[in-house]
């Protein structure tokens, strides 16, 4: 009886987040109604206080859970086999693009909704401490030019925050492929980094034409 009792918390947990998150979205922080959430879904409003004490922590958890998923994406390719620091961050980025494609609710959570009145202190998330060590690494072992390790994480963050909020938030412009689209911006923002220009994918042409000049 008290595993029923602590799954059916955790189920109904689970569909307070879910449907928060819808509503956040479409209303904003400031629209959006602790009472209005309850009627939606179908409990009284105290029931709701069991979970979330008000809607400023309901916000602050939906947040966090987001930067949590995007970490737990980018930790798959920490634990595989490529050894290259700039080919993984480039598989970073597009990772990156690719949870917020498919999970915009918890994308717009992480880096588009802003809670009214005083924000709390910034503090580094695990997916961001993941582009500066890459970051870091490239620059340590010669492959990127000196550069101040947080202007260039910064750098490439803001490029691949950018395709990755226009896609999910113009869904109707007549977008190239955007794998293409993708590939070109994170390809563009690594490369000018390079201390060597490799050949990618999208560079071969230009690397060897610039090889041919030296």
């Amino acid at each position: 009886m008290m595993l029923f009792r602590q799954r059916r918390k955790e189920e109904l947990r689970s569909l307070i987040a879910k449907t928060a998150s819808e509503m956040f979205v479409r209303q904003g922080y400031e629209s959006f109604s602790m009472r209005i959430l309850a009627n939606k879904l179908g409990c009284s409003h105290g029931t709701l206080y069991l979970y979330f004490k008000d809607k400023q922590e309901l916000f602050d958890f939906l947040v966090e859970d987001s930067f949590e998923q995007l970490a737990h994406a980018l930790e798959h390719l920490r634990q595989g086999g490529c050894k290259d620091p700039v080919q993984m961050l480039k598989e970073a980025g597009r990772i990156y693009v690719d949870f917020g494609r498919r999970n915009p609710n918890a994308y717009e959570f992480a880096f588009v909704i802003h809670r009214a009145g005083a924000g709390r202190p910034w503090k580094p998330h695990a997916a961001f401490r993941f582009l500066r060590d890459m970051i870091a690494r490239c620059i340590e072992e010669k492959a990127f030019c000196s550069v101040n390790v947080d202007t260039a994480t910064q750098a490439i963050w803001a490029a691949v925050h950018g395709v990755t909020s226009l896609l999910i938030a113009r869904p109707n412009f007549p977008w190239v492929n955007p794998e293409e689209l993708v590939g070109q911006v994170i390809d563009s923002a690594v490369d000018s980094l390079l201390l060597i220009e490799r050949p990618t994918p999208n560079h071969s042409k230009r690397a060897k034409s610039a090889l041919k000049r030296r």
